[in-house]
Formats: structure tokens, sequence, C-alpha cells
């Protein structure tokens, strides 16, 4: 199974597609959604509680977002997905479509750790 790596070249975020790099959009875009440059680990006592079990050693752990980044990579499937979605950002200023995809992805990895 292929999987597409994503990459930042000159403050452009790409992920790798069939056809050649399908462009995500600006690195700056990327990092003000997700709160900045770093990330820091963190469990909620809820999340303690309701997952004893759950190793949480990496607590307080910051890590850097583009690194994170770099070591996302996409099934063709969704792949495909992000770029049927337009780039162009909605009037109101929030995300593109296909932006709102790759951020969703960052933070379920930030927040959860890379599949």
């Amino acid at each position: 199974m292929t999987r597409y790596e994503t990459t930042v070249e000159e403050g452009t975020v790409y992920v790798g597609a069939p056809d050649g790099p399908l462009e995500i959009g600006s690195l700056e875009t990327v990092l003000d959604a997700v709160g900045g440059p770093s990330w820091t680990i963190s469990y909620s006592p809820a999340e303690k509680e309701r997952h004893p079990e759950m190793d949480t050693g990496d607590e307080g752990l910051t890590v850097d977002v583009v690194d994170m980044m770099h070591t996302m990579t996409f099934g063709e499937r969704f792949v495909e997905t992000m770029a049927a979605h337009p780039t162009e950002t909605p009037e109101d200023g929030d995300l593109s479509p296909r932006m709102g995809l790759f951020v969703g992805k960052l933070l379920d990895n930030l927040e959860n750790g890379v599949d």
C-alpha cells in the first residue's frame, strides 16, 4: 500500500500524490490553526481517569509541529479526498476545506500520536 509523505517547501505545505505534490497551503496558516510551532503533550484528568492503563510518560514533552508534519503519511484514498476539496479560503476567513482536512489530521496526530 502506497503512503504519501508531507513536505514543506518555501513556506508551503504539500502532500505527495500520484500525479505529483498536492498543495495544502501556507505553513504559517497551519501553525496558526494548531496554536503555534510547538505542541506540549498533556492529558486531562478525565482522560487519565477513563483510561488508567494509558501511558502518560510523555506528558509535558514539547514537540515541534513541523517535525510532526514530516512524520505524517497518507493513504491514496485520503490524498484523493484532499485533492477533491478546494484550496480557496472562504470569505469568513476560515480554513480552506483542503487545509481543514489536513489540520484536522495533524491535530489528531498531535493529540493521539502518529498511527
